[in-house]
């Protein structure tokens, strides 16, 4: 038939834009683009100008249904403040220059707190936490659906709404998926003692407590440090500053525990009857988390997208890190959904406001579908002609079809981030490029850099020139550059932090700009007094098996440090009867379950279950194994210290940018 160069494929191929541009969401030109990565004040205002920003059908979503609204603050049994629900009352109409157009018109949306009807017996408590608590009216009590981050706003948000729609008992509860943003306060709304008393339905998809603890345990202490800049934890609350956190506000920070499900649905499909309600749910496991599932509520006429669909494009692969979801699995789902919310008048999710009318939600589903299907194919389009993923990621664009829908817009992921997220998921982040197999690292790449500027003074002066040129993405590099070479280079700091703020007050993405905020605060402050404290995962951390902590046992070894040694070590957790053998030999630590302990072990350590997560948590050192009642320490105690003094405990406050010498 041909080449792809010949004059039919031309032609076919722009009938096929055409096709691609029409339908969906209307027409819109793309917006004002700077190449440099930020706006100047005439192009801010000339995105604010591109299109109507106001979007009355979702503000009319994001307010119907108000039965209250809540005011004051949430506090921690120490008086510290856990959610403030004043802290953006700032938000208001018009765009300041400190912020992307988009992204204040979502931080107005998100900005709607408070008990929402949702239809006849579902109720939503929206604001009190970065996701929706849902409450499903049941026969004899609540239906608690995703019950937020922690204990206090969970607490916070059930007691709201029995002050106005009475105060009936939680008869089940409900997780949408394995995230901590939607578990996390489990014990502030029913205890573990009460829902063991009255063998409460606690209904997960399968697969839930393992994805659920294990990324906690393996990989929580660099996603903790990084999760500070993604969500802007530290930072003020203001217009130049955090504004929102993309799936709402922000995270509140709490005490974090956890019920374990009684029932799990593996099914592709299942129906249950739970307190009366009709549920049917819908398994959706690896899409944007490991174990997830909707669910529709037939006799409501109502669709739960759980956030498998939410009012912006998702994370592929997030910047707090985690593995890459399958884009391709994500949106045959999405595409699914259409015959799930085939019947339904109202579809409801995890995070955001809901959609109101049947063929309003099959324009907002099949929106969401294609962009996440388009970002799939151009990409695996592009990268099958050659492109690398930086390549892929600075040319690709929305159709105007799909760009004119703002629901899709990147307010938490991005288009440039899902590019590399899906780029990685079938080839690795390895370009192909034998130039890039084995580079230098950061700091002697910068210190070459420097040298070939002709020192730092020059490199500074060429990242003044581009900040000129509104070139901020190379100045930005150039500066980090020097600062690796050079920490102490107090011009250089100074720039990069000027530059990250400008980046930050362009990006239409919450996370991109808390990632450049948080890194300019940091370049003047330094990293954090305080990193992700494990205390406030101790209630979690009570029913996370010991297998997931023994793994990330294995990782924190100083394999340098552990050369020539061999050592085996029992471990005996009382209370729960299990015994665990951990044999070190080759730098290399291998913990097995065992029926019985190693003969031949050089100590035996037996401890419950709660003296061992304090342990692990660092809440408990040597003198708490050796005073308390909960432990006992057979064989050699020399040997069971040179084991435990190999393992190395990871600074929670490690720098993300260049530090400065001190």
């Amino acid at each position: 038939m041909g080449s792809p160069r010949t004059p039919f494929f031309r032609r076919a191929a722009r009938v096929l834009g055409l096709i691609a541009a029409i339908g969906g969401c209307g027409r819109s030109p793309h917006p004002p683009r700077a190449t440099g990565g930020g706006l100047s004040p005439d192009a801010h205002q000339a995105l604010v100008a591109s299109r109507d920003w106001n979007d009355p059908p979702a503000f009319a979503d994001a307010a119907r249904g108000l039965v209250a609204a809540p005011r004051g603050r949430v506090t921690g049994d120490d008086g510290g403040v856990i959610w403030d629900f004043e802290a953006f009352d700032f938000v208001s109409d018009a765009p300041p220059l400190t912020v992307h157009p988009g992204l204040w018109r979502h931080a107005r949306l998100n900005n709607h707190a408070g008990l929402f009807e949702v239809t006849e017996g579902i109720w939503q408590l929206r604001g009190f936490d970065l996701a929706n608590l849902t409450l499903i009216a049941g026969a004899t009590g609540w239906i608690v659906v995703d019950p937020l981050t922690t204990r206090e706003t969970a607490a916070c948000a059930l007691a709201f709404a029995r002050r106005h729609l009475g105060d009936r008992p939680v008869s089940a509860l409900v997780y949408t998926h394995c995230h901590v943003d939607h578990f996390g306060g489990a014990l502030g709304v029913v205890s573990a003692a009460e829902a063991a008393k009255r063998s409460l339905p606690i209904v997960a998809p399968a697969g839930f407590m393992e994805e659920a603890t294990s990324e906690t345990v393996m990989a929580g202490n660099a996603m903790g440090r990084r999760a500070i800049y993604q969500f802007g934890r530290d930072l003020p609350r203001g217009p130049a500053d955090l504004v929102d956190g993309g799936l709402g506000k922000t995270v509140a920070l709490g005490r974090i525990g956890i019920l374990p499900p009684t029932v799990s649905v593996a099914e592709p499909e299942r129906e249950m009857v739970i307190d009366g309600v009709r549920f049917v749910f819908h398994n959706v496991p690896g899409s944007e988390a490991p174990a997830e599932f909707t669910f529709t509520l037939p006799d409501h006429r109502a669709y739960c997208g759980a956030e498998l669909l939410t009012h912006t494009l998702h994370n592929v692969i997030t910047p707090r890190g985690a593995k890459p979801r399958d884009a391709l699995r994500w949106a045959r789902y999405m595409d699914e959904a259409l015959a799930h919310a085939a019947d339904a008048e109202v579809f409801f999710a995890s995070h955001h406001w809901p959609v109101w009318g049947s063929e309003r939600i099959r324009e907002f589903i099949a929106a969401q579908r294609d962009a996440m299907k388009y970002l799939h194919d151009q990409t695996v389009r592009l990268f099958n002609a050659g492109l690398n993923a930086d390549e892929i990621a600075d040319q690709l664009r929305m159709p105007p079809a799909l760009d004119a829908c703002l629901h899709v817009h990147g307010y938490y992921g991005t288009l440039r981030h899902n590019v590399r997220g899906i780029y990685q998921h079938y080839l690795s982040a390895f370009d192909g490029n034998p130039a890039t197999l084995d580079q230098l690292p950061r700091a002697e790449v910068g210190r070459r850099l420097v040298a070939l500027a002709g020192g730092a003074d020059a490199a500074v002066a060429a990242a003044r020139s581009a900040i000129a040129a509104d070139d901020l993405r190379w100045a930005a590099q150039l500066l980090d550059g020097v600062l690796r070479a050079e920490p102490g280079h107090a011009a250089a700091r100074e720039l990069l932090a000027d530059t990250y703020r400008r980046l930050g007050h362009a990006a239409e993405s919450a996370t991109w700009r808390n990632f450049y905020l948080s890194g300019a605060q940091e370049l003047v402050a330094g990293p954090p007094a305080e990193g992700v404290s494990r205390t406030l995962l101790h209630d979690m951390l009570l029913h996370t098996p010991v297998e997931r902590f023994l793994e990330a046992l294995a990782a924190s070894l100083d394999g340098p440090r552990a050369e020539g040694v061999a050592l085996t070590i029992n471990l005996v957790v009382s209370d729960i009867g299990e015994i665990h053998v951990l044999r070190l030999d080759r730098s290399v630590l291998w913990p097995r379950k065992s029926v019985a302990p190693a003969a031949d072990a050089d100590a035996t350590l037996t401890v419950t279950k709660p003296l061992f997560v304090r342990m692990m948590t660092g809440d408990a050192g040597a003198m708490d194994l050796l005073l308390s009642s909960d432990a006992r320490i057979e064989g050699s105690t020399v040997a069971l210290g040179r084991f435990f003094g190999l393992l190395a405990r990871a600074p929670t406050t490690f720098p993300i940018v260049p530090a400065a010498r001190p």
